[in-house]
């Protein structure tokens, strides 16, 4: 990926009176993905990924692996 390294608070498009939202805390990672469609978050909270505030759940392949493995 490419993309720049963006600072850790979410800011939004227009002008509002809600505060920031710092992206940074304790035991959760977060990210901003930005795509033509608008903007997700991101959110990392152990082994549960979340996007928007959704839970999502892996799919698991049922292709083989590499030899070996």
């Amino acid at each position: 990926m490419n993309a720049p390294l963006r600072e850790e608070v979410l800011k939004l498009r227009e002008p509002t009176p809600q505060a920031s939202l710092p992206l940074a805390a304790e035991g959760v990672q977060r990210f901003v993905w930005e795509h033509r469609y608008g903007s997700m978050l991101i959110e990392v909270i152990g082994d549960e990924v979340r996007v928007d505030g959704e839970v999502v759940h892996p799919v698991h392949s049922t292709k083989p692996g590499p030899a070996g493995a």
